[in-house]
C-alpha cells in the first residue's frame, strides 16, 4: 500500500512540475536589430506580444531563436529589408485603421 501512495504522490509531482515547464517563452522585453547601412533598430518585444498577441504574426518569417534573423538574412533566407516591410505594413493598416501605430519613417526607427 505504501508503494502505491509513493507512486501516486510521484505521478501527481509529475504532473504538477510539468506544467511549469509549460510555460510560454516570451523572449526578451527588448531587442536590437541590425538595420543595415541606416542603423540599428530597437525593437520593443514586449510591447507587440502585448499589442499583437498572436506571435506568428511575425514569427511565420523567422523562428523564436534569438539572433535568427541576422542569420537567415546571411544565408540567403531573408531578403533584405523583407521584416521591415512586414513592420511597415503592419504600421500603416493600424495607422489607417485609426489605431495608434509604430513608426513609418525612417529616422523613427533607426538608430545610428
Amino acid at each position: 500500500m505504501t508503494i502505491r501512495y509513493v507512486g501516486f504522490l510521484l505521478a501527481v509531482i509529475l504532473v504538477c512540475s510539468a506544467g511549469s515547464l509549460a510555460v510560454e517563452k516570451r523572449g526578451a522585453e527588448k531587442m536590437i536589430l541590425s538595420g543595415g547601412k541606416r542603423g540599428s533598430v530597437p525593437f520593443p518585444h514586449a510591447r507587440h506580444q502585448t499589442v499583437l498577441v498572436d506571435c506568428m504574426i511575425c514569427h511565420t518569417y523567422f523562428p523564436q531563436q534569438p539572433g535568427i534573423i541576422q542569420k537567415l538574412k546571411e544565408e540567403g533566407k531573408l531578403k533584405k529589408k523583407q521584416i521591415m516591410k512586414h513592420c511597415t505594413a503592419c504600421h500603416r493598416k493600424t495607422s489607417k485603421a485609426g489605431q495608434k501605430a509604430g513608426p513609418l519613417r525612417c529616422k523613427t526607427c533607426h538608430q545610428r
